[in-house]
């Protein structure tokens, strides 16, 4: 079985060989609020923005911070300008190193997300499986410019023969305070998945000052997907949703959108949408959101077997789902899209665009008809970043934010603003 990390290789050169069409452009202003210098200061934001009530955003860094494994930052508006701060440095082994997921804001108040790697670990896993950790702001205000927030190790992959490892998505709480996530490894060895299993859907229930872990629901790759990247949904019913990137894990196959659904003390799966490959689009690393009706909004990373982006949706009719491609895309959608207040849908793509490095788009429905829009083209050049893999994050005002991967001032990455 080809490893996660050889997959994650793969999929990233072929990015890097995509040519395609742009998407009719809107004028907008944009610009870049924060530039990541490596080291000390971070690099390589491969998630979006998470905003708080007060307006600050957080996010996390695969590399950089102080030992080199990832950060946690702050970025805060005072008067009109930028604020940004490192607020935790992963520094590996037991610790966890290298998020690739951003963080969610838990009901605490406090800041929860998993890193890719480090952790106690066990022999399946080089440098280890993955955390689940808390980072917490000082106890007292601080009188420093910088002050930098505690951090918890709430739970080691692999650490108790659950045999779950290699987090890429972040985690979600339900109503009673339990967190969920996925892995993109570990799980039941079950179906056509040999070691170290087709990854798995996991909750986490706070015990006293522990946590305790139970999967799911273990991807078996026969027909029910395999390989999990994004988090998780959940509806106000409980039910979770998410994608796999792949159908069947050893004979490929383009991925699915899957249901969890609580039953009789336990969890029942079931496959809302498996992709073809073709003008459906496929192999989706995103996951999905929900609007007021139920609707389920989503993307792909291919269509036709070229890096493509379908935007789709997912309508419920009775005890079936009606799959829906929205909108076609010049690039591949690697992160989950957005609602605006009036319903617009925002996104992301890794790839495309004008410049062949990405874009920001829109999309708009009329009618029952969506029209996209492009509202940005990244590029290699005046220090412009490129290669989002970010979620669009929108204030009140309706300005847009996210990072890139890569460039800026430094190639190390960049936050950007678009301003209607």
């Amino acid at each position: 079985m080809t490893s996660t990390n050889d997959r994650l290789v793969k999929f990233a050169l072929l990015l890097c060989t995509l040519a395609a069409l742009a998407l009719s452009a809107q004028a907008q202003t944009y610009s870049i609020i924060h530039n990541f210098t490596g080291g000390p200061g971070g690099n390589y934001p491969w998630d979006g923005l998470t905003m708080d009530r007060a307006g600050n955003f957080y996010g996390t860094t695969f590399e950089g911070g102080n030992t080199g494994q990832g950060m946690v930052f702050k970025l805060s508006n005072h008067n009109g300008s930028w604020i940004y701060t490192p607020i935790y440095s992963f520094r590996g082994g037991n610790d966890g190193a290298n998020p690739y997921a951003g963080v969610t804001i838990g009901p605490d108040g406090n800041l929860y997300g998993t890193t890719w790697s480090g952790g106690q670990g066990a022999p399946a896993c080089a440098g280890g499986c993955g955390t689940v950790y808390k980072i917490t702001p000082p106890a007292h205000v601080c009188q420093r410019a910088s002050c930098p927030w505690s951090e918890t190790v709430l739970y080691n992959f692999f650490q108790s023969g659950v045999g779950l490892g290699y987090p890429w998505g972040g985690v979600i709480f339900d109503t009673a305070g339990n967190m969920y996530g996925t892995t993109t490894e570990g799980g039941t060895i079950t179906g056509s998945c040999p070691l170290p299993g087709c990854g798995a859907v996991y909750k986490l229930i706070p015990t006293g000052a522990s946590w305790t872990a139970s999967v799911l629901y273990s991807f078996t790759g026969n027909g029910d997907g395999a390989v999990p990247y994004c988090g998780l949904l959940m509806d106000p019913a409980g039910n979770l949703f998410g994608t796999t990137l792949y159908s069947n894990l050893e004979a490929g196959g383009y991925g699915t959108v899957f249901e969890l659904i609580p039953s009789g003390g336990g969890w029942s799966e079931r496959t809302l949408y498996a992709f073809q490959g073709g003008s459906d689009g496929g192999q989706p690393q995103s996951g999905v959101i929900r609007d007021a009706a139920g609707n389920l909004y989503g993307g792909t990373t291919e269509v036709n077997g070229h890096l493509y982006g379908a935007a789709f949706e997912l309508s419920p009719s009775g005890n079936s789902w009606t799959y829906t491609v929205i909108a076609s895309l010049n690039g591949s959608i690697g992160a989950p899209l957005s609602f605006d207040s009036t319903g617009n849908l925002y996104g992301t793509t890794v790839s495309g665009g004008a410049n062949q490095f990405g874009s920001v788009f829109k999309l708009t429905n009329s009618g029952g008809v969506w029209t996209a829009t492009d509202l940005h083209d990244f590029s290699t050049q005046n220090n412009d970043g490129y290669g989002p893999w970010s979620t669009v994050s929108i204030d009140a005002a309706g300005n847009l934010y996210g990072t890139t991967n890569a460039g800026g001032t430094t190639l190390a990455g960049t936050i950007w603003k678009i301003t209607p």
